[in-house]
């Protein structure tokens, strides 16, 4: 039987790839080729092996090391490759992704289970295939059913059929005859059309403004600036600027931060810590002025910036280091885990996203490949992430895009650094034609800010952007305040302590009043304690419970300490029951465990515990809730070891309310144990 192949001409889709049709596999081992393009630096790029997965050049049709590229154009020699897909199927269609001057390709071959060939596309159609111009990228081959079954294909090249250099980015089979879509991977709702906002003249001027960092808090923002006379030293280096947003939401006219951050050299922002307090700069700076590859910080102290501090990383493993090298980075919200772009020798191509982790003795780990889900054989640059911890936009230009450089948003999925959702598109809303990068992102998630040239002022300028709800991180809850003595009511400097109900997670933030309150940024959907801890004073525990929130939150919240005096009363709002019971809630230790150590700290103080309760309910049985409840506190204190002649107690029942009874909010005030320092 002669069996007569056919090959599609057909428009290539651009689609919302959410995963390419199921029925599609896509090569996963080179078993042998003819030549390879590979770089001086020995990486991956162009090499056959960029010839395996999904697509990632299409629909854009463009040179790219994220192709296989044979080593000579337009020779007269046959280039050729050969693959094979993971699982034996009856093949009902080949598809071949010639992303860079397509039409080269003249014969395809496909190998069944024993090895024999099958020609499925010949000279012959290829030449017709040439006729049909513009030639169409992504070859589609229809098999007829039930002829072919095997997992081995070859495709062969005459590079000299075309001007320029041929590539072939992806190869697969399908054992269904339907259409497969070739496309971008879009953020949900990624927006095709988006305005974006000029900043204003009080930022932006004809000179160069790039690399924006917003404060987590939205009130501030950080950028980059080049060829402007206000800068410290030579006007065409780079100097660090900022502004601040005014009442009426504009911004204020940009100062230039000064020395020490800004120095004669090049000097640029790369980062900054959720209190806002630290700033993180590229390059080292030393004593006498010069700079040197690196990363610093400098703190906001009641005198100014500090002089910045090199983050000292194990072996950076630079490819080049006799040329500038790219140095680009973001740092966790907690301040163990930085994020870095840079051109090691490890790289899978030009620039590569890496993760560092904080050591013990303050320094920072070898720089460990976030993997190839995110890191391509082209250029990954410009990470930024957000407050969730989760969440991280970069630059790729080997992801499929619609410009030469796009931004994506990804999601990390475990606590290892190195296991990321797949990059998604923000969309042509977002992204043009150029290079589109330093996406910032505020805690609120509403905007976005990036440098842009469109519609620019003069060379680049800083923009924001209204973000769409599938394109923002996980909502998070600032909480800012002060603390306060309790009895004084004046700040002190203490310790912030924030941890979940189980006390399976802490965070630990420092406030000074004289740089502002403190500031902590905590997840949704989860019930929290804030404490703030000094010696000479008790801990006073608020709770925060974000359980049945859904969007960000901005709370003011004052927290308290108690001074370590005769007299000193307080509520102890960490102490948790079961509803209308006296046993103790997971979380409560943490509380009773501070009131465990001041007792030890103080061998001769005594203590009075106090029980009440709302008004819901009959009263005798709302005294003897308040009476075992207080029982019960002073129970975990003889377990821990006090004497129990020093503890005291008495039970109120309902009739000592702090609030009215109207709300439960407000009976919630009223269901309290307290405690008063008797002796000393």
């Amino acid at each position: 039987m002669v069996v007569k192949w056919s090959y599609i001409v057909s428009f290539l889709v651009l689609s919302v790839a959410t995963g390419y049709a199921q029925t599609v596999q896509w090569a996963t081992q080179v078993t042998g080729y003819s030549t390879e393009r590979v770089s001086r630096f020995g990486d991956q790029q162009f090499r056959a092996s960029q010839a395996l997965g999904k697509p990632n050049v299409l629909p854009q049709v463009v040179e790219s090391p994220c192709a296989w590229s044979p080593l000579g154009p337009e020779s007269p020699q046959d280039e050729w490759i050969k693959v094979s897909v993971d699982q034996v199927k009856p093949i009902r269609q080949v598809l071949v992704a010639e992303s860079a001057n397509p039409g080269a390709i003249t014969q395809v071959i496909v190998y069944d289970e024993q090895g024999k060939e099958r020609v499925i596309f010949s000279e012959e159609e290829a030449n017709a295939r040439l006729a049909n111009t513009p030639v169409n990228p992504l070859l589609r081959i229809q098999v007829p059913e039930g002829v072919l079954t095997g997992r081995a294909i070859k495709v062969v090249m005459k590079p000299s059929r075309v001007k320029g250099i041929n590539q072939i980015d992806a190869i697969g089979v399908s054992d269904s005859p339907q259409p497969v879509t070739v496309g971008i991977r879009l953020g949900t709702n990624a927006p095709k059309v988006q305005e974006r906002e000029n900043l204003g003249p009080g930022i932006n001027s004809p000179s160069d403004e790039v690399a924006p960092v917003i404060s987590p808090d939205g009130k501030t923002i950080y950028f980059t600036r080049t060829n402007h006379k206000g800068n410290v030293g030579r006007p065409d280096k780079q100097d660090v600027w900022f502004s601040t947003l005014n009442p009426d939401r504009t911004w204020s006219e940009a100062q230039n931060i000064g020395k020490p951050i800004n120095t004669d050299n090049n000097n640029a922002i790369n980062g900054i810590s959720p209190d806002g307090r630290t700033l993180y700069l590229l390059n080292v700076y030393r004593p006498d002025g010069s700079l040197e590859f690196g990363i610093s910080k400098s703190t906001l102290t009641k005198t100014g910036w500090t002089f910045p501090r090199e983050c000292q990383i194990t072996n950076y493993a630079i490819r080049d280091p006799t040329k500038n090298t790219f140095l680009e980075l973001t740092v966790s919200p907690d301040g163990q885990t930085m994020l870095l772009a840079l051109e090691r020798k490890d790289a899978i191509g030009k620039r590569d996203l890496y993760v560092s982790f904080r050591q013990a003795d303050v320094t920072w780990s070898e720089p460990k490949s976030l993997g190839s889900v995110l890191n391509t054989a082209d250029e990954e640059a410009a990470p930024f992430l957000a407050i969730d911890n989760r969440t991280l936009y970069f630059t790729s230009q080997g992801h499929p895009g619609y410009g030469n450089g796009d931004i994506f948003v990804t999601r990390r999925l475990d606590d290892t650094w190195t296991n990321w959702s797949e990059p998604e598109n923000l969309g042509l809303g977002i992204n043009s034609p150029e290079w589109d990068g330093y996406f910032n992102v505020p805690a609120s998630g509403d905007y976005a800010y990036l440098s842009s040239r469109a519609n620019s002022l003069g060379e680049h300028d800083l923009f924001r952007l209204k973000l769409v709800p599938g394109l923002r991180p996980e909502p998070v809850a600032m909480i800012t305040g002060q603390v306060l003595d309790l009895i004084s009511k004046k700040p002190v400097a203490t310790e912030v302590v924030s941890e979940l109900l189980d006390s399976t997670s802490l965070t630990k933030v420092d406030y000074d009043p004289e740089t502002g309150e403190y500031k902590l940024f905590l997840p949704i959907q989860k019930a929290y304690k804030l404490t703030a801890r000094k010696d000479g004073y008790f801990p006073i525990s608020e709770l925060i419970d974000l359980s049945r929130d859904k969007r960000f939150r901005d709370i003011k919240r004052n927290l308290y300490v108690l001074p370590i005096q005769v007299g000193s009363k307080t509520v102890l709002r960490g102490i948790l029951f079961a509803q209308s019971q006296s046993e103790l809630l997971a979380g409560s230790e943490t509380e009773l465990d501070a009131l465990t150590d001041l007792l030890r700290q103080h061998p001769t103080m005594d203590i009075l515990v106090e029980g009440h309760t709302d008004n819901q309910g009959e009263w005798e049985p709302n005294m003897k809730l308040s009476e075992d409840r207080v029982k019960r506190v002073k129970q975990y204190l003889i377990d821990k070891g006090i004497d129990q002649a020093r503890i005291q107690t008495k039970a109120w029942g309902p009739s000592k309310p702090i609030a009215s009874n109207e709300t439960e909010e407000k009976r919630k005030l009223n269901r309290r144990v307290e405690f008063t320092i008797l002796k000393l």
